[in-house]
């Protein structure tokens, strides 16, 4: 069984949480390390950054998790094809 094309993939879908990662890292640039509650543009900017941020953090738990166990799924693949290849008669 050939396993480059899974390999391929799961490199796309690392690279796709990388990605997340770095782009979280910018979003985050933005946000107020400070709580303002006098109320105005400050409160509700920290808002939306902080929205931002979740849903980044919920995607980035969800494909980190997919690929980490995508991984696993390949790792057993090639353990398998070893294992038969191993078995065979020659």
């Amino acid at each position: 069984m050939k396993l480059l094309p899974f390999i391929i993939s799961w490199a796309a879908l690392a690279t796709v949480v990388l990605c997340l990662a770095i782009y979280r890292k910018v979003v985050a640039r933005k946000e107020d390390d400070f709580l303002h509650v006098d109320g105005g543009q400050a409160v509700s900017e920290q808002a939306v950054v902080a929205k931002k941020l979740e849903v980044i953090d919920r995607w980035g738990k969800i494909l980190t998790i997919v690929a980490f166990v995508y991984a696993l799924a390949i790792l057993g693949m090639f353990l398998y094809n070893g294992w038969t290849d191993s078995t065979k008669l020659q």
